[in-house]
């Protein structure tokens, strides 16, 4: 009986390995051809490919074709194709193979009648169509690639209009024009489509430095406008495109024209002015606002739209350098005409406090604001967001009037009740300031690295800013006498003291030369100079930094302030020109790129509409 059972395994254990040797075979085989196509030595690779490729056709087809190639054995090579098509004959790829070996042989008659069927006979199926275009993409024939999109758009018939892939088509030449024109129709067919063209749109604006793509997707889109005025899709795009372009003026234009159509009542416009406002866009944003407000005190957006109108006023003039005695004081009436219109409630804290900072660093009213701000923090159902905001905006006060415990009081109770929120991350970088306003430099990185270190929320550039400032000049000298004097300078600009700041900062200059504070001097007196509206002072001062500290981290914001001054102060359109394109060359990943490259094209006359 054993012997019996040791003879059937016996012979079990020799059938299967008759059964496996062909695929031990193959599979050597196969190893074989790979090691010799990787090393090139296509003459040795073709002749295992040949074995391996009647057991496998599908999968070692396209390396023993590239082997027929090399070789030159083009009439083994079409015979290999016609055997493919022969087995899936609605496989374009293996038709194109043979085009493309016509084209090899120089028949270039036979390889145009292949393009020309395949379009020709495509079915009316999505994913045919898309087949066979990808290939002649991936070919780089695209102008066999643009007929399949448009043939397959013909025999669907409207259903599916291939425009992303048709746009894909463009981009490759690099047809702008054709590519945005291909996005755009995408919008006749489905403007739900709006979200992703904007995505493409913007990585392609984003990606082009010289700003001719944005021109040409403005072109465009005017064009369309004018033949469908009433299609929205369009001017949503256009609006959306003078947003990433900072073009604030023809978006208001825009945005107002949305609105009356689409019955928003300013919602956009609100939404549209603040954005102009963080901006610096003053005007554009009084614009916004003051639309609003003549939609008439029955609208629902008209006492936000008051309150920010008349803040965003307070905001151009005191920043702009230029204002009069004259233009305060009307600031002052228009605050207590409007308050006297909107009631002093919990609704109208913001505007309030906005009265209040006028009052305390512009009028020198500080009792008054106080008083402004205690009536305010008082308000019965005002929100903590609000009371936060008083607070915070009392300690400046404080802080503007030498009284700095209470400041410091004020910002920590800010700090201690929005522990986890932007405000309370404010009030902490605030207190900070503080302590660095008054020499205690180790107390202020201690609370500027808590900010630092929490990841997960937003840091502000002024925090920042600070922390390198005191990281990059304490220890310089054992009793830190530079950045001291600096801090001190620095408060004192802070309390509107400038030509105390000014005296202290040029003590600066001449007790540490060649100190790392000097651009950080600089730059200070020349936003100092900027406040006093002794503009060519101020110009003095950015150049040095330019010149003098190229490589530190103020040069690019020099450079912008310097063009700002040249173009619209001291009317130096060439000098301002100059600026812009030197922060544009030398410092592409500026924060103020976008602004400088508007501002540069503007003055060089480029059309921009």
């Amino acid at each position: 009986m054993y012997k019996q059972l040791k003879q059937i395994f016996f012979f079990i254990g020799l059938l299967i390995l008759v059964q496996a040797a062909p695929v031990f075979a193959q599979q050597n085989t196969l190893e074989l051809a790979n090691q010799y196509f990787s090393t090139k030595e296509f003459d040795k690779a073709v002749v295992y490919y040949e074995k391996a490729y009647s057991n496998d056709p599908f999968g070692v087809y396209t390396k023993y074709l590239k082997c027929l190639f090399e070789l030159k054995a083009f009439e083994d090579a079409e015979k290999v194709i016609k055997k493919q098509i022969k087995k899936i004959p609605t496989d374009p790829t293996y038709k194109l193979d043979l085009a493309k070996l016509y084209e090899t042989l120089e028949q270039k008659d036979k390889a145009d009648k292949i393009y020309q069927d395949l379009i020709k006979n495509i079915a009316p199926d999505i994913t045919q169509v898309n087949s066979l275009g990808a290939a002649f993409l991936q070919r780089q024939q695209y102008e066999y690639a643009e007929q399949t999109y448009l043939q397959g758009k013909k025999k669907l018939n409207g259903t599916y209009p291939f425009s992303f892939e048709l746009a894909e088509v463009y981009s490759q030449q690099g047809k702008d024009a054709e590519m945005i024109n291909a996005y755009i129709e995408m919008l006749a067919f489905n403007p739900s489509y709006l979200p992703n063209i904007q995505t493409i749109l913007q990585n392609k604006i984003g990606n082009d430095v010289s700003g001719a793509t944005s021109d040409k997707v403005r072109v465009a889109l005017l064009r369309k406008i004018q033949k469908n005025p009433e299609e929205t899709t369009y001017a949503e795009l256009l609006y959306w495109l003078f947003l990433q372009d900072k073009d604030y003026e023809s978006a208001f234009i825009q945005a107002r024209g949305l609105d009356k159509r689409l019955g928003e009542n300013g919602q956009r416009l609100i939404s549209l002015g603040i954005l102009a406002e963080n901006n610096l866009e003053y005007e554009t944003a009084e614009k916004c606002f003051q639309y609003v407000v003549d939609l008439g005190k029955d609208q629902p957006n008209y006492v936000n739209a008051r309150m920010k109108l008349l803040l965003v006023s307070n905001a151009r003039i005191t920043n702009s350098g230029k204002y009069t005695s004259a233009d305060l004081m009307k600031l002052d009436s228009d605050y207590q005409i409007t308050l006297q219109e909107l009631g002093r409630t919990s609704s109208t804290a913001p505007l309030i406090r906005g009265y209040a900072h006028l009052k305390a660093f512009y009028l020198y009213k500080t009792d008054d604001a106080i008083e402004l701000l205690e009536e305010t923090i008082n308000l019965p159902n005002l929100q903590p967001q609000y009371r936060a905001e008083a607070k915070l905006e009392m300690a400046d006060i404080y802080v503007f009037r030498g009284e700095v415990w209470d400041a410091a009081l004020l910002y920590g109770q800010v700090d201690k009740e929005f522990k986890n929120d932007a405000l309370g991350r404010e009030a902490k970088f605030r207190n900070a300031r503080l302590s660095y306003y008054i020499g205690e430099f180790d107390w202020a990185k201690d609370q500027l690295l808590v900010l630092k270190t929490a990841t997960s929320q937003l840091i502000s550039n002024d925090a920042l800013s600070l922390s390198l400032l005191i990281s990059d000049n304490t220890n310089m000298d054992t009793s830190n006498a530079a950045l001291l004097a600096y801090s001190k300078a620095d408060l004192l600009d802070f309390q509107n003291k400038d030509s105390l700041s000014l005296i202290l900062l040029d003590s600066i200059l001449a007790a540490f030369p060649n100190h790392s504070l000097s651009d950080e001097v600089y730059f200070k007196k020349a936003q100092i100079y900027k406040q006093q509206r002794n503009f060519l002072m101020a110009d003095s001062m950015l150049r040095q930094v330019v010149e003098k500290y190229s490589e530190d981290v103020l040069s690019d914001d020099a450079l912008f302030q310097l063009g700002d001054i040249n173009e619209n102060i001291l009317n130096n359109k060439e000098s301002a020109q100059k600026y812009y394109e030197l922060l544009l060359t030398k410092y592409p990943g500026s924060l103020y790129g976008v602004d400088a490259r508007k501002r540069f094209r503007k003055l060089r006359g480029d059309k921009l509409n």
